[in-house]
C-alpha cells in the first residue's frame, strides 16, 4: 500500500478511493474563464484541478480562483524556482514540478523550504520528454530510463527535507507506460499519479487511456488518475469515470448494460441504450439496467439486471432479474421503461 498524503482536504494514497483529475486549457490569470472551466469539473467528478503557472500573473490568480472553487487547486510550474515558491505563497494545494528543470541546488532548496513551509504536496516525475541524458545514454528510452528519472527527482527533494510527494512515470506508448509503473510501483510507496501521456483525440485517446490506466489498476497500482485528451477537459473526467467502473473500482453508478445487436433484432434498441446511458451518467446510485435487442437470450444474459428491456416483432418486455413483468407495443417502449426506470433510481436513493 502506499503513503497517504493531503492535497487540501484531500487524500490520496493510502488505500484511499482512487482520485480523477484533470487540468485547465484556459490562461490561469483569466480568473473568470479559469473558474468556469473547473466548476464545469467539479460539477463532472473531477476530484482535484491543475492550472498551468506561466507567469507571475498566472501565480497571483491562484487565490482568486481557489476562493470561488471546491475542489483542490494544483500550480504546474516548470523552469522557474520563483513561480513554484510564490504559487505556494498564493494558496496552491500542490504543485507538479521537475527539479532538474527548476534551476541549481539553491533554486530546489528556496522551493522545498517554501513546500515544507506550506505544508503543500508536490508531484515529480518523468516522460519520455524529459529524462536526462545519462539516463537516455545508459538505457535508452525505457521503463527503466523513466523509473531512474523520476527517482533522481524524488531524490533532489528529498535532500531537502520534502518527503510529501506523488510520482509519475508517462509515456504515449500504452506498453513503455505500463512497464514504467509497473517498475516504479516495486521501488517506491509514494502515491502514484497515472495516465498515458499526450494519448490524442477522444476516440484514440480513450482507448489508449482506458488500456493503460486499466491495466495498471487492475494490478492495484494507482492512486490518481488523469486521461490526457484533445479535447474539452470535461471529457477526460467522464472517462476516467468509466475506466474506474470497468475495473470495478467505482460501484456508485448505474451500470447500462445492452447488446451489439443483430440480425434478430426488430426494434431501435441501440436509440434507446444511448438516451439511457445519458440519462443515468451523473446518478450516483448503485443499479444495473439492461437494454437488449432480442428476447432469445435479453433477459437470461442480463439476469442479474434491476431492470431490463429486450424486444420482439412489434413488442418489447420489461423484466426485473430476468423476468419478466410488462409487455408493450414497440411504439410506447421508451416511455414505459423510463417510467419504470425513475421509479427504480427513486427506490435506490
Amino acid at each position: 500500500m502506499t503513503k497517504k498524503i493531503q492535497v487540501g482536504s484531500l487524500s490520496i494514497g493510502g488505500g484511499e478511493r482512487i482520485k480523477i483529475q484533470s487540468m485547465t486549457t484556459s490562461k490561469t490569470s483569466d480568473v473568470d474563464s479559469t473558474v468556469a472551466q473547473i466548476l464545469r469539473l467539479q460539477n463532472a467528478g473531477c476530484d482535484l484541478v491543475r492550472v498551468a503557472v506561466l507567469d507571475e500573473a498566472d501565480a497571483r490568480s491562484l487565490r482568486s480562483v481557489k476562493d470561488k472553487i471546491q475542489i483542490p487547486l494544483v500550480a504546474d510550474i516548470h523552469f522557474s524556482a520563483n513561480l513554484a515558491i510564490l504559487s505556494v505563497e498564493h494558496g496552491a494545494d500542490k504543485i507538479r514540478i521537475n527539479p532538474g528543470n527548476i534551476g541549481d541546488e539553491a533554486q530546489i532548496r528556496r522551493v522545498a523550504d517554501a513546500v515544507k513551509a506550506h505544508g503543500v504536496p508536490v508531484r515529480v516525475g518523468a516522460n519520455t520528454g524529459s529524462i536526462e541524458r545519462e539516463h537516455l545514454e545508459k538505457y535508452g528510452r525505457t521503463a527503466t530510463a523513466l523509473v531512474e528519472s523520476a527517482l533522481q527527482n524524488v531524490r533532489a527533494l528529498e535532500d531537502y527535507g520534502v518527503n510529501n510527494l506523488v510520482l509519475s512515470v508517462k509515456a504515449s506508448s500504452v506498453s513503455l507506460t505500463v512497464q514504467a509503473y509497473r517498475l516504479l510501483a516495486k521501488r517506491t510507496e509514494y502515491p502514484l499519479h497515472v495516465g498515458v501521456t499526450e494519448a490524442g483525440t477522444t476516440d484514440m485517446g480513450i482507448v489508449k487511456s482506458s488500456v493503460g490506466i486499466g491495466t495498471l489498476l487492475l494490478d492495484g497500482i494507482g492512486d490518481t488518475i488523469r486521461v490526457s485528451l484533445t479535447d474539452d477537459p470535461v471529457a477526460e473526467i467522464y472517462a476516467a469515470k468509466n475506466i474506474l467502473r470497468a475495473c470495478g473500482l467505482d460501484e456508485d453508478y448505474v451500470e447500462l448494460v445492452s447488446c451489439p445487436t443483430c440480425g434478430r433484432c426488430q426494434w431501435n434498441s441501440m436509440a434507446l441504450a444511448k438516451k439511457v446511458q445519458d440519462y443515468v451518467k451523473n446518478i450516483p446510485v448503485k443499479a444495473k439496467i439492461a437494454v437488449m435487442g432480442c428476447v432469445v437470450n435479453g433477459p437470461g444474459e442480463a439476469k442479474d439486471a434491476d431492470l431490463g428491456i429486450a424486444g420482439g416483432n412489434g413488442y418489447c418486455m420489461l423484466f426485473q432479474k430476468g423476468e419478466p413483468f410488462l409487455r408493450v407495443s414497440a411504439d410506447e417502449a421508451e416511455q414505459k421503461f423510463f417510467e419504470q426506470l425513475d421509479l427504480l433510481l427513486k427506490g435506490k436513493k
